[in-house]
C-alpha cells in the first residue's frame, strides 16, 4: 500500500495496519535469535505558521514515520530504525539490531520490562486526539489576529517578535515479545505571540500563549494577544534594586519550574549516576509539611496523560510527595533496576504532576499572593540555567517586579535570584489559587520565604 493511500485510511484502519508491522518485526527478530524484542511504529503531521506585521513570514509542514527496532540477546541490546515500512524494510532492519547486540558489551540491567507491570489489558480512551482541519490560510489569518490584537492593545506597543499558530497530531503501536502491545492517536495545538513596547533603549518583551490537545478549547486569539501586549507594557517600568535576601513570588508558568527540578532530582537517571541533591530522599521531608505532589496519568485530555509509558508500564495515579515527604521517585525499568527498585511508568518522564498546599483557599488568587509576601520580588521571568542538580545550588538571571505592603511598585530588571533547591523546596510558604498548567506540571504561584537577589 502507498504511503499516501496508507495515511487516507481511517486512524482505527491505520492502527491496525501498524499493529501487523509491530507483529511482523518482533517474529522476524524471534527468528533470528534474538531472546526478546521490541517494535514502534509511529506516523505524525504538523503545521506551523507564523506571522510579522501582518504578513506571513514562515509556513512549515512536517511528515514524519518510522519504525524503531531493539532486540536482546541476552543482556546485549541493539537497536536500529527506518522510516521505510516495505517488508524487506522491516527484514533490513531486524537484522541491523540484532548485528548490534551480538557485538555490544552486555549490561546486567537491560531487558524489558518486568511482565507484571506491563498495560496488558485493554487501555482506556483518554481523550488524546482532537484533530484541527486547518489550513496555512485559516492558520496565517489566526495569527495575524493574535498579533493584531497585541497591537492594539496601546500605541506604545511598537512592533512585534511575530505571532505563531500551529498544529501537531499522530499515532503509535507499540509492541514487545512479553505480550504487550498497545498505541494510541494524539494531536496538540498551540498559538501565540511575542509583543514589544517602547522604543529605542526603553523597549521590553514579554509573550504569552494558549495550548491544548483540543483545538476547542484553545483561549481566543484577541484575548492571547491583548494579554501577552499588557504583560509587555507592564515591563516599561523596569529597573534595578539593592541587592539583598527577600521573599520570592514565582509566577505560576515560571513555578512549574520547580517541581520540574524536583522531578529531575528525583530520576533515576540523576539518581543512578549520583548526580542529585535528592540521593536516597524517600521517606525524607523534601518540602513543607502542607504540601502535596500528586500526579494523574489518567486526566482526560491533557497534555502528560497516558495509559502507559514510552515502554509498556502501565500508569497509575499516585502521591509523589505527601505532606512534604517525598514517596518515591520517577524510575523507568532500567533505571530502577540500576536502583532496585521497580519502574514506577515514568520512562519518557512524569505524567500531569500537581503541587498543592492544604492551607490554599479559592480567594488566594495573584493578588492575595502579593499581600502574603507583603514585600518580595514577583518572578515572571527567568533567564539561563544556573542548577546544579548535584549540590542543589540554584542561581538564576530574573524579570520581574518589586512588591511593596502587597502592592506592585515596578518593573525590575538585570538581577539574579540565588538559592539551593533543597531549601527553596522546604522554605515554600503558600500556594496560590492561580493555578496554570503548563506542559505536564500544574500549580499556582509559589511564595518562598528567602532568596538571595543579586542587584546593584
Amino acid at each position: 500500500m502507498s504511503e499516501k493511500r496508507a495515511a487516507s485510511l481511517p486512524i482505527a484502519e491505520q492502527q491496525a495496519n501498524f499493529r501487523e508491522l509491530v507483529s511482523d518485526a518482533l517474529a522476524h527478530a524471534k527468528k533470528q535469535g534474538a531472546s526478546d524484542a521490541v517494535a514502534e511504529v509511529s506516523e505524525s503531521k504538523g503545521l506551523a505558521v507564523s506571522v510579522r506585521g501582518g504578513d506571513i513570514e514562515t509556513i512549515e509542514q512536517t511528515r514524519d514515520r518510522g519504525l524503531n527496532v531493539t532486540v536482546y540477546a541476552g543482556k546485549r541490546r541493539g537497536s536500529a530504525s527506518t522510516s521505510d515500512f516495505s517488508p524487506q524494510a522491516l527484514r533490513e532492519t531486524v537484522d541491523a539490531a540484532w548485528h548490534i547486540a551480538k557485538y555490544t558489551a552486555e549490561d546486567d540491567c537491560a531487558g524489558l520490562p518486568d511482565s507484571d507491570r506491563l498495560a496488558l489489558g485493554p487501555h482506556p480512551d483518554l481523550q488524546l486526539h482532537h484533530p484541527w482541519d486547518i489550513g496555512s490560510d485559516e492558520a496565517a489569518s489566526l495569527a495575524i489576529r493574535v498579533e493584531q490584537a497585541a497591537r492594539d492593545e496601546s500605541p506604545l506597543i511598537t512592533n512585534t517578535d511575530g505571532a505563531s499558530v500551529d498544529t501537531y497530531e499522530g499515532h503509535f503501536v507499540m509492541g514487545n515479545s512479553a505480550g504487550f502491545m498497545g498505541g494510541y492517536p494524539y494531536s496538540r495545538h498551540n498559538l501565540g505571540v511575542s509583543p514589544i513596547a517602547g522604543k529605542g533603549s526603553s523597549m521590553q518583551r514579554d509573550y504569552w500563549y494558549s495550548s491544548a490537545r483540543d483545538w476547542r478549547v484553545l483561549a481566543e486569539p484577541e484575548a492571547v494577544g491583548r494579554y501577552a501586549a499588557q504583560r509587555a507594557l507592564a515591563r516599561l517600568s523596569a529597573r534595578r534594586i539593592k541587592t539583598g535576601r527577600f521573599p520570592v513570588l514565582f509566577e505560576a508558568p515560571l513555578a512549574v519550574g520547580l517541581i520540574g527540578a524536583l522531578v529531575q532530582a528525583a530520576s533515576g537517571g540523576s539518581l543512578y549516576r549520583k548526580a542529585s541533591f535528592l540521593l536516597d530522599a524517600a521517606g525524607r521531608q523534601v518540602m513543607a509539611d502542607r504540601l502535596d505532589l500528586y500526579e494523574n496519568p489518567w486526566v482526560s485530555a491533557a497534555s502528560g496523560s497516558g495509559p502507559f509509558d514510552s515502554e509498556g508500564v502501565r500508569t497509575t495515579p499516585r502521591s509523589v510527595v505527601l505532606s512534604g515527604v517525598l514517596q518515591g521517585y520517577f524510575l523507568s525499568s532500567y533505571t530502577g533496576r540500576k536502583l532496585g527498585l521497580p519502574s514506577t511508568g515514568n520512562a519518557g518522564g512524569s505524567h500531569n504532576l500537581e503541587l498543592r498546599s492544604r492551607l490554599t483557599r479559592d480567594s488566594d488568587n495573584l493578588d492575595a499572593m502579593l499581600r502574603k509576601m507583603g514585600t518580595g520580588l514577583l518572578v515572571t521571568e527567568l533567564i539561563g540555567q544556573g542548577v546544579n542538580y548535584v549540590t542543589g545550588d540554584y542561581s538564576r538571571g530574573a524579570f520581574g517586579y518589586w512588591v511593596e505592603n502587597g502592592q506592585i511598585q515596578h518593573a525590575v530588571q538585570e538581577i539574579t535570584i540565588a538559592g539551593n533547591l533543597a531549601d527553596m523546596l522546604r522554605q515554600i510558604v503558600a500556594v496560590g489559587s492561580d493555578a496554570m498548567t503548563r506542559g505536564a506540571k500544574r500549580t499556582g504561584s509559589v511564595l518562598i520565604e528567602q532568596m538571595s537577589i543579586a542587584g546593584i
